[in-house]
């Protein structure tokens, strides 16, 4: 007697997709009769899938998990893992394949960020309707098959981030003071300003002020004033008539010839062409 049964469809990118997109490999459901392990390792593979209904166990990274109706997975299978439902509960899945062109990148951003491989989702709706979406493309072969698993995969690993990050804000709200020092920063870009001076006017270590602000805005404190201090320059770039020395000044530059330098190692261009050109 057969252990589950499974829809999957398998695919074959062309080299095009490839090089340029995030293809699926294999996508599919599974229900498991009984249990039954799956067990892999050095696949060159992306897994993500939802657990429809019932619960199993995840082994990944050393450590064993319980998983159950409603939560999302998403593991790099180049790492040994393997997964099993349970006797009592036999669990029914969506899940796909895939890799790509930004795949690993995506991925060590994500768990950079604090994020989870394991995570339970407010809702799997929109998880399970980008899988649907994901299914019907590869069903269905049009002519737009690889382009819209690109932005199908997308849409799922854009959901993995904004969920994960939605759960984080309802677990804690982001403490008053970092609050005070992105404000500060915003408000007065155009002003000298050091790790040390915010640590002294806000009253905490300039350590944990560090390491706190990158983990709730995902920057550095010089990186986010930088941002701040290149997106104002563009706007006066283009709607003023002012000189490329008046709005490095203006923006907190204290020399020209360093303004260049940043703004053209953030647009690929220097100030004068981003005026000529926008």
């Amino acid at each position: 007697m057969a252990k589950s049964t499974s829809n999957r469809i398998f695919a074959t990118p062309s080299a095009y997709a490839r090089k340029h997109y995030l293809f699926v490999q294999e996508v599919g459901t599974l229900q498991s009769l009984e249990p039954h392990v799956s067990k892999r390792q050095n696949l060159n593979s992306f897994l993500f899938f939802i657990v429809m209904d019932g619960e199993g166990t995840l082994f990944y990274e050393n450590t064993k998990h319980r998983i159950c109706a409603g939560d999302c997975v998403w593991i790099d299978c180049t790492r040994p893992y393997f997964h099993e439902s349970s006797a009592e509960h036999p669990w029914s899945l969506k899940w796909v394949h895939f890799n790509g062109n930004g795949a690993k990148s995506f991925y060590e951003t994500y768990l950079a960020k604090g994020n989870f491989y394991v995570f339970h989702p407010r809702s799997i709706l929109p998880f399970t309707e980008a899988l649907d979406q994901l299914y019907l493309c590869q069903q269905n072969k049009s002519s737009l098959m690889e382009l819209s698993a690109n932005k199908g995969i997308t849409d799922i690993i854009t959901l993995c981030f904004t969920e994960n990050e939605s759960l984080k804000q309802g677990e804690f709200s982001i403490p008053d003071k970092l609050q005070q020092v992105h404000t500060y920063l915003t408000e007065h870009y155009d002003e000298k300003i050091s790790l040390e001076d915010l640590a002294e006017r806000f009253f905490i270590s300039k350590f944990h002020l560090s390491r706190e602000y990158k983990k709730i805005y995902g920057n550095t404190i010089g990186n986010e004033l930088t941002y701040q201090r290149i997106s104002h320059a563009k706007s006066m770039l283009r709607f003023s008539d002012d000189s490329i020395d008046t709005i490095a000044l203006k923006c907190g530059f204290q020399d020209s010839g360093y303004f260049i330098k940043v703004f053209k190692k953030a647009e690929n261009m220097t100030p004068l062409e981003y005026r000529k050109k926008w």
